[in-house]
């Protein structure tokens, strides 16, 4: 079946909120990091991926219509290569606010993963730490600058390379209307997912925020 869309958005511009909001409007199921936690088995194929090795997508993707977060959205030009009917969203939010999500949450809490006792949960913590912070921010979380730079770069990369009439640059905070509107699809009565703030990462975490 392949993906219908592909998600160039980094983590924590309302990657969870789209995802649901995609499998409400029928995108079935919508890959996300998440579901790596859920098939560790994938972390080998992602690994080789990163690293330019051949990887069989429909089989990584068997039964999913979309794909948002990372890691696939840092192999956004290959999928989008790869399926070249489908269409990608940009999810976006305020880069500043960006920032401070990604180090009160998916960052603290992947990097104190690092030293779990948990062998799987271990090699999940490197790899993340090989795939996102050191290859994305070049191991400079604590720069902000510099990481909002490559936020920016990212963002200028795929508007340049994707056509006005393939891509969606959406912001989870504006509603079901103009992803409904890309998609062809009609608005669902119920408000647009709003999940995984902050708040609720760190309700759930225990790791304290820096």
């Amino acid at each position: 079946m392949g993906l219908d869309v592909v998600g160039a958005g980094f983590g924590r511009t309302g990657t969870l909120s789209l995802k649901q909001g995609l499998e409400r409007l029928g995108f079935v199921k919508c890959y996300h990091m998440m579901e790596v936690m859920g098939h560790p088995e994938h972390v080998s194929l992602w690994a080789a991926a990163h690293r330019g090795e051949a990887v069989d997508w429909d089989a990584l993707f068997e039964g999913y219509r979309a794909s948002v977060d990372w890691p696939s959205c840092n192999l956004w030009r290959e999928l989008a290569d790869y399926y070249p009917e489908a269409k990608v969203i940009l999810s976006t939010r305020d880069p500043e606010l960006w920032y401070e999500s990604v180090r009160q949450t998916i960052y603290p809490s992947s990097i104190a993963l690092v030293d779990s006792e948990n062998e799987v949960m271990r090699g999940f913590a490197r790899w993340v730490n090989e795939i996102i912070w050191e290859r994305v921010f070049d191991g400079r979380l604590d720069d902000r600058s510099h990481c909002i730079r490559i936020f920016r770069a990212h963002e200028a990369a795929v508007k340049a390379a994707v056509s006005p009439e393939r891509l969606l640059v959406f912001d989870p905070s504006e509603g079901w209307e103009p992803l409904c509107e890309f998609l062809g699809a009609p608005v669902p009565d119920e408000p647009f997912p709003r999940v995984n703030t902050t708040e609720e990462f760190l309700s759930r975490s225990t790791v304290a925020p820096e």
